[in-house]
């Protein structure tokens, strides 16, 4: 167990450029995932057949070929995803402005593939609003634009708080492919340096990764469980 202390450094390195894989991809899920469950309950149907395709291609590839057609796929395009290179974004997550485009192109299959159930945990929540309120705002002349931001959404969300919670924390996890796709210092690939490059007894090694990502969602977990409580408290 002294690889624990003695390889800190690694661990916490580690740990730090997962999470900030994590939190770029959960806003960005977050955005989309929106925008498509906007297309899915969108009254035009080429715009709902758009968000239904989405949805049925990304929830139904495994996250492992999405990590392949971003890593492997999008160079081949001639993409190496710079338009990530987000001004002032690149200067708190700095590897967005590095010359190695892996961790950006695993922002992108994190994104993509977790919007797609984003999406659905948001459709849910608008599925559990009564569709009198809908109707009786549409009775005033709103717009459905208008409906859907003044009226659905504020109900919908807390109906889906718990959901889209369930699916950052998946996401947490799902988070762990991207070492094996060429981002070099996350928790997946300093477990392979330090078991493969050096050596290092496996048993003490994946305890501390295993860590590593229960602090990440453990939080999220209890905080969905405070959230949901106090859902209740209020019916």
């Amino acid at each position: 167990m002294s690889v624990l202390v003695e390889r800190f450094g690694v661990f916490a390195e580690g740990f730090w450029l997962t999470l900030q894989l994590c939190l770029l991809s959960a806003t960005g899920a977050l955005l989309l995932g929106g925008l498509v469950a906007a297309l899915r309950i969108c009254p035009v149907p080429p715009l709902r057949a758009v968000g239904t395709a989405y949805v049925t291609l990304f929830r139904n590839l495994p996250l492992t070929v999405v990590m392949f057609f971003a890593a492997f796929g999008l160079p081949v395009l001639g993409s190496n995803a710079d338009f990530l290179r987000i001004p002032l974004l690149d200067t708190v997550f700095r590897r967005l402005g590095t010359d190695l485009p892996y961790f950006r192109f695993a922002v992108i299959a994190l994104t993509l593939y977790t919007a797609s159930f984003v999406c659905e945990a948001i459709r849910s929540g608008v599925n559990a609003v009564p569709a009198g309120q809908a109707e009786a705002a549409r009775s005033l002349g709103l717009t459905f634009t208008q409906n859907l931001r003044s009226v659905v959404l504020p109900q919908a969300g807390k109906a889906a708080v718990v959901p889209l919670g369930q699916a950052v924390i998946a996401m947490i996890k799902n988070s762990a492919l991207a070492g094996f796709f060429g981002v070099v210092g996350d928790l997946s690939s300093a477990a392979d340096q330090l078991t493969s490059v050096e050596g290092e007894p496996f048993i003490p090694v994946a305890i501390g990764i295993s860590v590593g990502y229960l602090l990440m969602t453990i939080p999220v977990g209890l905080l969905l469980d405070r959230l949901e409580q106090r859902r209740v408290v209020a019916r």
